[in-house]
């Protein structure tokens, strides 16, 4: 059986220097607009299901939301489709901002 693994915010901000790392924010459009973490792509955890086949899928995957909850189901999901390297961002951007790591807009990142 696939799975995922949970990782934290230290991680995450570690593997961000990674060129093989896609950064998925599973929140809806309201929850984003708030803030992104810098390099990810906005795909809302409903419409996952439809975009999946589409994204060009890398050595890691890690997925986040606003607490971890969606962002482990979209890992679980990524991870019964074959992909060998899904993670969820644990605490989801909660935990982020709580490390005291930052947001951006979401048009200023550079994968939107």
């Amino acid at each position: 059986m696939s799975t995922y693994q949970e990782i934290q915010p230290s991680d995450l901000h570690a593997m961000l220097s990674s060129a093989s790392l896609l950064l998925v924010d599973v929140r809806n459009d309201d929850e984003v607009a708030r803030g992104i973490i810098e390099g990810a792509i906005h795909i809302p955890l409903a419409l996952l299901p439809l975009q999946y086949d589409s994204l060009s899928l890398t050595d890691n995957v890690v997925f986040y939301c606003h607490s971890g909850i969606r962002s482990a189901h979209a890992a679980a999901f990524a991870a019964s489709k074959g992909c060998k390297n899904a993670y969820n961002l644990s605490g989801g951007v909660l935990a982020w901002a709580r490390a005291g790591y930052p947001f951006v807009s979401k048009g200023s990142s550079p994968k939107n």
